[in-house]
């Protein structure tokens, strides 16, 4: 059968982009990634691996996948990880094949970590944008603290401490959000991912000026 000549011209599969948020406890994290997934729901949230017990509202498979520390020691070694840290007295980690699965279907997929393992993927991907959130100041991110009432006092300061150290580490990442309002900060969320984010840069000079103070005091 001759050819009509024709062919069919096949559109390049758009590149997924990864984000990484992470904060110190306390800030504000979690509820402002939950609030972002229901209004961006092209975004897929990547489930991470704990060793950590599940909290009273937590679901296994959505929240986290809860596994042993033999099991989670067991992916360490067989390279299963694209990134993993120790956190208090638990371990946390993503899973490779998840991202990789989702950033070659085109998908845009947000990981919720803290500073170590947000260390970790900007080494391995590069192209990833980093996200941190900080506390207006350190007395609302005490108050954030003790507001949980599921900690007693003296996991309470020692989140704080450690949560002094985190803050420290706000200028390896490409973006800053200050989460003083709360709606405020999703929408600053939403521009980042729309890129409309500039003026939440790292190194815009009143982001940087805002955060070095925070994390001297």
């Amino acid at each position: 059968m001759a050819s009509s000549g024709r062919y069919v011209r096949f559109a390049p599969m758009k590149q997924g982009r990864l984000y990484v948020v992470a904060a110190p406890s306390g800030a504000g994290k979690t509820s402002l990634v939950k609030a972002l997934m229901e209004r961006e729901p092209a975004i897929q949230f990547s489930v991470s691996y704990t060793t950590r017990k599940p909290r009273p509202n937590e679901i296994p498979g959505r929240d986290y996948h809860f596994v042993t520390h033999e099991r989670f020691e067991n992916m360490i070694a067989a390279g299963e990880f694209l990134e993993h840290a120790r956190v208090f007295d638990n371990f946390y980690g993503t899973g490779l094949r998840t991202v990789q699965e989702a950033l070659l279907n085109g998908e845009q997929l947000l990981l919720e970590i803290d500073w170590q393992g947000a260390r970790q993927v900007r080494a391995r991907l590069p192209e990833a944008r980093s996200i941190f959130i900080l506390p207006p100041s350190r007395g609302a991110l005490e108050q954030r603290l003790k507001g949980r009432s599921t900690d007693s006092d003296s996991v309470i300061a020692r989140r704080l401490r450690d949560a002094a150290d985190d803050m420290g580490h706000w200028n390896e990442f490409d973006y800053v959000v200050i989460n003083d309002d709360f709606d405020r900060a999703i929408f600053d969320l939403q521009d980042i991912i729309h890129d409309r984010g500039a003026r939440l840069k790292a190194n815009d000079a009143q982001i940087a000026r805002f955060a070095a103070t925070l994390a001297a005091s």
